[in-house]
């Protein structure tokens, strides 16, 4: 039976997320009501002048999850589909995530209701600068600082970033991450999530005995971290045998050319590779292999096709991308799930590095960017799997342990329960 829409509701599936943790950790109630909830959220309307001369209101928002470990930390995406339940969740796995490879931040995260790839580059300015300066109230390095996420960029950080210099009077560059180098981005940012994946998976494997040239990789979603994952897998000679976009897939069981996908997919689409390879881009998330890594939106592993996964593990680089009665069905047919909270946190550590670097006014080497995410990643992948012994649970919850108990901890220590 197909999951209702409260069951596929983002912002419901991370209570139950946190609420089983809390539970193991018999929590007090005021601290688990405490968690449940963002601390502040800001819907905003803001008016942003098309090209046309017509004038045009988008809808906005940010949600800050916590300030119990620090300032609230998370991206910002342009999507039609966002809302306000997404980005509540989305902060909140943030909190986690940034627990779990042990940040001093808190979740947050933001969203604006449009479809950027109908914008021209100068409405997609303005679009951005509106959304900073409504924004610019809960925003700062002491108090939120916003990221890149989905469809927005490096290019648009730097917009951000300007606007809230400009609000201020003086230059903040650790207002935002994920900015353009010239601007006080960090080396390695830009594929700070695949790289952080690529480190787990490699943990994975190590563990499972498989050597790289003999792992079978299946990639759903072809953006930004799917891309840049499977580049880099097939780097460390791993077996694309699979990959998807939203139109189109592909398979090779002997193994994908990532770089001509890659080529294709820059051309005009994946569907340009061959006509030999091509599959329905729904049947990717089916491959057999022995990861699957899902890289594209929240609630692509369901209730409906969680039976035909054929790999041995699921490494979620997306967000939220299983859902909770997906997870049961993984884990009664044997399939390890790694989650998002930990596979996909390469993202917002690089972002810390990054907001570390313009508040001590320094630059890091690319080299010392990418030692310092290796050992961040190997420590909370062993974390998370110590965890799961001591507590016989499944990773995703030794993984919400680990960072309820951390919050809770906070949250005690601040005198707030």
């Amino acid at each position: 039976m197909a999951e209702s829409a409260d069951e596929l509701n983002p912002y419901l599936i991370a209570c139950k997320q946190i609420s089983r943790a809390a539970e193991i950790l018999k929590l007090p109630r005021s601290v688990t009501e405490f968690i449940l909830r963002p601390r502040r959220v800001l819907i905003m309307n803001f008016p942003v002048r098309m090209d046309d001369g017509s004038v045009r209101v988008f809808e906005g928002f940010r949600a800050q999850h916590t300030d119990a470990l620090g300032p609230a930390k998370g991206g910002i995406r342009f999507h039609p589909n966002v809302t306000l339940d997404e980005v509540k969740a989305l902060s909140m796995w943030m909190t986690f995530k940034c627990g779990v490879v042990d940040l001093p931040f808190g979740g947050g995260k933001g969203g604006v209701v449009c479809d950027p790839r109908s914008l021209s580059h100068g409405e997609l300015e303005r679009l951005s600068r509106a959304y900073a300066e409504a924004a610019s109230v809960i925003l700062g390095p002491e108090i939120d600082i916003p990221a890149p996420d989905v469809y927005t960029t490096p290019e648009i950080m730097g917009w951000m970033m300007d606007t809230l210099s400009r609000l201020r009077g003086y230059n903040v560059p650790s207002a935002i991450t994920g900015k353009p180098i010239v601007l006080g981005g960090s080396k390695g940012r830009d594929r700070a999530t695949a790289q952080g994946c690529l480190y787990i998976v490699r943990e994975y494997l190590r563990d499972r005995k498989i050597e790289p040239a003999n792992a079978r990789i299946v990639i759903q979603g072809f953006g930004n971290a799917g891309r840049t994952a499977a580049t880099l897998l097939s780097e460390l000679e791993c077996k694309i045998v699979a990959i998807s976009d939203s139109k189109t897939g592909l398979q090779d069981p002997t193994g994908l050319n990532i770089q001509k996908a890659c080529e294709a997919k820059d051309a005009g689409g994946l569907h340009l590779y061959g006509s030999g390879f091509m599959i329905d881009s729904k049947l990717a998330l089916q491959c057999e292999g022995d990861v699957l890594i899902p890289a594209a939106l929240e609630n692509s592993i369901t209730s409906e096709n969680a039976h035909h996964i054929q790999c041995k593990a699921v490494i979620e680089a997306a967000n939220g991308p299983t859902t909770p009665e997906a997870d049961k069905i993984l884990s009664s047919r044997g399939v390890q799930v790694i989650p998002d909270i930990l596979a996909n946190a390469g993202g917002v550590t690089v972002s810390y590095f990054e907001w570390v670097q313009n508040v001590t006014h320094s630059a890091w080497e690319e080299t010392e960017v990418a030692s310092r995410l290796e050992k961040r990643m190997i420590d909370a992948y062993h974390a998370v799997q110590k965890s799961a012994r001591a507590h016989g649970a499944d990773l995703r919850t030794a993984a919400y342990l680990i960072s309820v108990e951390r919050l809770r901890d906070a949250i005690v220590a601040r005198g707030w329960a």
